[in-house]
Protein backbone atom coordinates (compact mmCIF):
# COMPACT_ATOMS: atom_id res chain seq x y z
CA UNK A 1 0.00 0.00 0.00
CA UNK A 2 1.36 3.36 -1.36
CA UNK A 3 2.04 5.86 1.31
CA UNK A 4 1.86 9.53 0.89
CA UNK A 5 2.67 12.69 2.65
CA UNK A 6 -0.27 15.28 3.52
CA UNK A 7 -0.29 18.65 3.87
CA UNK A 8 -2.99 21.62 4.56
CA UNK A 9 -4.17 24.14 1.86
CA UNK A 10 -1.38 26.30 2.68
CA UNK A 11 0.72 23.27 1.62
CA UNK A 12 2.39 22.72 5.90
CA UNK A 13 3.42 19.33 6.02
CA UNK A 14 0.84 17.24 8.01
CA UNK A 15 2.21 13.55 8.33
CA UNK A 16 1.67 10.63 6.44
CA UNK A 17 -1.44 8.81 5.19
CA UNK A 18 -2.31 5.71 2.72
CA UNK A 19 -3.41 6.76 -0.44
CA UNK A 20 -6.48 4.82 -0.01
CA UNK A 21 -7.03 6.87 3.11
CA UNK A 22 -6.11 10.35 1.43
CA UNK A 23 -8.95 9.62 -1.55
CA UNK A 24 -11.64 9.03 1.05
CA UNK A 25 -11.04 11.73 3.27
CA UNK A 26 -9.98 14.42 0.65
CA UNK A 27 -6.46 15.16 2.12
CA UNK A 28 -3.89 17.31 0.13
CA UNK A 29 -0.72 15.14 -1.33
CA UNK A 30 1.60 15.75 -3.84
CA UNK A 31 1.80 14.19 -7.59
CA UNK A 32 3.97 14.23 -10.98
CA UNK A 33 2.85 15.68 -13.70
CA UNK A 34 5.04 15.23 -17.05
CA UNK A 35 3.84 16.56 -20.56
CA UNK A 36 5.33 15.71 -23.45
CA UNK A 37 5.50 18.05 -26.65
CA UNK A 38 7.40 18.83 -29.22
CA UNK A 39 7.52 20.04 -32.86
CA UNK A 40 7.83 17.24 -35.30
CA UNK A 41 7.04 18.23 -39.71
CA UNK A 42 6.65 21.57 -39.48
CA UNK A 43 3.82 21.07 -36.86
CA UNK A 44 3.74 21.05 -32.90
CA UNK A 45 1.72 17.92 -30.80
CA UNK A 46 0.92 17.50 -27.40
CA UNK A 47 0.91 13.53 -26.15
CA UNK A 48 -1.57 12.21 -23.80
CA UNK A 49 -1.78 8.08 -22.24
CA UNK A 50 -4.65 6.74 -22.90
CA UNK A 51 -5.65 5.10 -18.92
CA UNK A 52 -5.79 1.37 -18.65
CA UNK A 53 -9.52 -0.01 -18.68
CA UNK A 54 -8.15 -1.73 -15.51
CA UNK A 55 -7.99 1.41 -13.49
CA UNK A 56 -9.88 2.40 -10.72
CA UNK A 57 -10.13 5.96 -11.22
CA UNK A 58 -10.85 7.24 -14.74
CA UNK A 59 -10.40 4.10 -16.69
CA UNK A 60 -10.13 4.09 -20.48
CA UNK A 61 -9.61 7.98 -20.20
CA UNK A 62 -7.42 10.93 -22.06
CA UNK A 63 -4.89 11.92 -18.94
CA UNK A 64 -1.74 13.31 -18.91
CA UNK A 65 0.98 11.63 -20.37
CA UNK A 66 2.88 10.56 -17.47
CA UNK A 67 1.80 11.08 -13.79
CA UNK A 68 1.87 9.65 -10.88
CA UNK A 69 2.24 10.25 -6.60
CA UNK A 70 5.07 11.19 -5.18
CA UNK A 71 5.55 8.63 -2.11
CA UNK A 72 6.25 9.70 1.47
CA UNK A 73 10.00 8.89 0.85
CA UNK A 74 9.99 10.74 -2.11
CA UNK A 75 11.44 14.08 -3.11
CA UNK A 76 9.18 15.93 -6.55
CA UNK A 77 11.95 15.28 -8.56
CA UNK A 78 11.85 11.60 -7.53
CA UNK A 79 8.36 11.61 -9.78
CA UNK A 80 10.24 11.94 -12.58
CA UNK A 81 10.58 7.73 -12.41
CA UNK A 82 6.99 7.44 -13.37
CA UNK A 83 8.10 8.31 -16.77
CA UNK A 84 9.99 5.24 -17.37
CA UNK A 85 7.61 3.04 -15.60
CA UNK A 86 4.71 3.99 -17.31
CA UNK A 87 5.69 4.88 -20.69
CA UNK A 88 9.31 2.88 -21.15
CA UNK A 89 11.36 6.37 -21.69
CA UNK A 90 14.54 7.16 -19.41
CA UNK A 91 14.40 10.56 -18.35
CA UNK A 92 16.00 12.38 -15.73
CA UNK A 93 15.29 15.40 -13.86
CA UNK A 94 17.58 17.62 -16.11
CA UNK A 95 15.59 16.46 -19.29
CA UNK A 96 12.50 17.93 -18.32
CA UNK A 97 11.56 21.70 -17.01
CA UNK A 98 8.83 22.35 -14.09
CA UNK A 99 5.90 24.74 -15.40
CA UNK A 100 4.24 25.07 -12.23
CA UNK A 101 2.75 23.91 -9.47
CA UNK A 102 -1.30 23.49 -9.15
CA UNK A 103 -3.57 23.14 -6.71
CA UNK A 104 -7.25 21.60 -7.54
CA UNK A 105 -9.52 19.35 -6.43
CA UNK A 106 -11.78 16.59 -8.51
CA UNK A 107 -14.54 15.03 -6.22
CA UNK A 108 -16.39 11.80 -8.20
CA UNK A 109 -18.42 8.74 -6.66
CA UNK A 110 -20.66 11.60 -4.94
CA UNK A 111 -18.07 12.26 -2.35
CA UNK A 112 -17.18 8.75 -2.00
CA UNK A 113 -13.27 9.72 -4.24
CA UNK A 114 -11.98 13.84 -3.32
CA UNK A 115 -8.59 14.00 -4.99
CA UNK A 116 -6.91 16.94 -3.34
CA UNK A 117 -3.39 17.53 -5.05
CA UNK A 118 -0.75 19.68 -5.34
CA UNK A 119 0.36 18.92 -9.24
CA UNK A 120 3.57 19.61 -9.72
CA UNK A 121 3.62 19.82 -13.64
CA UNK A 122 6.73 19.64 -15.96
CA UNK A 123 7.12 19.48 -19.57
CA UNK A 124 9.57 17.23 -21.77
CA UNK A 125 9.75 18.72 -25.34
CA UNK A 126 12.14 16.59 -27.29
CA UNK A 127 10.94 15.10 -30.90
CA UNK A 128 9.31 11.59 -30.12
CA UNK A 129 7.82 8.71 -31.75
CA UNK A 130 5.16 6.24 -31.07
CA UNK A 131 7.50 3.59 -31.56
CA UNK A 132 9.96 4.60 -28.70
CA UNK A 133 7.12 3.93 -26.29
CA UNK A 134 7.02 0.74 -24.23
CA UNK A 135 4.09 0.99 -22.30
CA UNK A 136 3.19 -0.66 -18.71
CA UNK A 137 0.11 -2.10 -19.51
CA UNK A 138 -1.44 -2.46 -15.52
CA UNK A 139 -1.54 1.35 -15.87
CA UNK A 140 -1.70 2.56 -19.82
CA UNK A 141 -3.57 1.31 -22.68
CA UNK A 142 -2.38 3.89 -25.39
CA UNK A 143 -0.71 6.88 -26.68
CA UNK A 144 -2.26 9.63 -28.52
CA UNK A 145 -0.95 13.01 -29.89
CA UNK A 146 -3.34 15.85 -31.55
CA UNK A 147 -1.65 18.91 -32.60
CA UNK A 148 -1.24 21.80 -29.99
CA UNK A 149 -3.61 24.64 -31.77
CA UNK A 150 -6.44 22.12 -31.64
CA UNK A 151 -6.51 20.55 -28.19
CA UNK A 152 -6.28 24.62 -27.50
CA UNK A 153 -9.52 25.36 -29.34
CA UNK A 154 -10.85 22.34 -28.00
CA UNK A 155 -10.41 23.07 -23.99
CA UNK A 156 -10.95 26.81 -24.60
CA UNK A 157 -14.57 25.52 -26.46
CA UNK A 158 -13.62 26.92 -29.82
CA UNK A 159 -14.57 23.34 -30.62
CA UNK A 160 -16.47 20.27 -29.84
CA UNK A 161 -14.34 17.80 -31.40
CA UNK A 162 -10.70 17.41 -32.44
CA UNK A 163 -8.44 14.44 -34.69
CA UNK A 164 -6.68 12.52 -32.57
CA UNK A 165 -4.07 9.82 -33.75
CA UNK A 166 -2.34 6.80 -31.81
CA UNK A 167 -2.17 3.58 -30.87
CA UNK A 168 -3.95 1.16 -28.50
CA UNK A 169 -2.33 -1.89 -27.05
CA UNK A 170 -5.31 -4.62 -27.21
CA UNK A 171 -5.60 -7.32 -24.54
CA UNK A 172 -3.58 -10.25 -26.25
CA UNK A 173 -0.79 -7.80 -26.78
CA UNK A 174 -1.47 -6.64 -30.56
CA UNK A 175 -0.92 -2.98 -31.96
CA UNK A 176 -4.06 -0.91 -33.08
CA UNK A 177 -3.75 2.30 -34.52
CA UNK A 178 -6.34 4.76 -34.52
CA UNK A 179 -7.30 8.03 -36.08
CA UNK A 180 -10.70 9.31 -35.02
CA UNK A 181 -12.29 12.59 -33.79
CA UNK A 182 -12.90 13.13 -29.93
CA UNK A 183 -14.10 15.18 -27.55
CA UNK A 184 -13.87 16.80 -23.94
CA UNK A 185 -15.70 13.70 -22.63
CA UNK A 186 -12.83 11.42 -23.64
CA UNK A 187 -10.51 13.56 -21.43
CA UNK A 188 -10.07 13.01 -17.66
CA UNK A 189 -11.82 15.47 -15.62
CA UNK A 190 -9.25 17.51 -14.22
CA UNK A 191 -10.35 21.18 -13.32
CA UNK A 192 -10.75 23.46 -15.92
CA UNK A 193 -8.05 26.18 -14.24
CA UNK A 194 -5.64 23.16 -14.66
CA UNK A 195 -5.99 22.91 -18.72
CA UNK A 196 -5.88 26.36 -18.78
CA UNK A 197 -3.30 26.35 -17.04
CA UNK A 198 -0.83 23.70 -18.33
CA UNK A 199 -2.03 25.63 -21.95
CA UNK A 200 -0.64 28.95 -20.91
CA UNK A 201 2.33 26.86 -19.97
CA UNK A 202 3.49 25.21 -22.33
CA UNK A 203 2.06 27.93 -24.95
CA UNK A 204 4.69 30.02 -23.77
CA UNK A 205 7.53 27.51 -24.46
CA UNK A 206 6.67 26.12 -27.75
Amino acid sequence: MEHLKVYDIDKNYIGIASRTEIHKKGLWHETFHCWFACQEGGKTYIYFQLRSRKKADFPYLLDVTSAGHILADETIQDGVREVEEELGISLTIDDIEKLAEIPYCVIKDKGEFIDREFANVYLYRQPIQFLDFTLQKEEVAGIFRAEWTEFVQLFTSLKEKIEMDGFEILDKGTVQWKKEKIGMDAFVPHPEKYYHCIIKEIGERL
